[in-house]
């Protein structure tokens, strides 16, 4: 699924939100609910008065469902990824984008818990995550092909950070879910 055919929908819509933004929200709603409808999800990213056309509709419900599947299987969950810009687009892109899904992230898993309900291991991983929605996104054009590499890097390890957490998480909600509460 083509990122930029999930930012067109939005931009036809005239939304503010971005493609990883509403991943973000739709990964953040299905670990904390796996059952969560893909409904709730598009009212969440859409006014009451915006009508999708079917189209479109049928390609955000198909993310939805992928993100559902890649999150709910065993075997599927090491294939999840953050829906982000491709590194063919520019750095600053990337991590404008990775701010915006973890804004949609915490506030899907805010969507059902208050924040004081988050303790120990979960609750330090959303606050680096609260982190991440601050990080400096514009990279000075100046740098040499060194410092970009870095820069690349950092970012590589920060979603790679973001994927094994939401994995956590949605492991502790599952737990939780079944009846384990801790």
């Amino acid at each position: 699924m083509a990122y930029q055919t999930i930012t067109d929908i939005f931009q036809k819509n005239e939304t503010d939100l971005t493609a990883s933004e509403a991943h973000g929200l739709a990964t953040g709603l299905l670990c904390i609910e796996n059952k969560v409808e893909a409904a709730s999800w598009l009212a969440e990213l859409f006014a009451d008065d915006i009508i999708l056309i079917d189209e479109d509709k049928t390609i955000l419900v198909a993310l939805f469902e992928q993100t559902r599947k890649l999150l709910g299987d065993e075997d599927d969950g090491f294939r999840y990824d953050l829906f982000l810009p491709s590194d063919e687009d520019s750095l600053t892109e990337q991590l404008e984008a990775l701010c915006s899904w973890c804004e949609g992230f915490l506030f899907g898993i805010g969507f059902n818990q208050s924040s004081s309900s988050w303790a120990g291991e979960t609750g330090e991983i959303v606050k680096d995550i609260v982190e991440f929605t601050k990080m400096n996104t514009e990279v000075e054009p100046e740098l040499d092909e060194d410092e970009i590499n870095e820069h690349e890097a950092a970012l590589i390890e920060i979603q790679e950070y973001l994927r094994a957490a939401v994995m956590m998480i949605r492991g502790q909600f599952m737990e939780y879910n079944n009846g384990y509460k801790h």
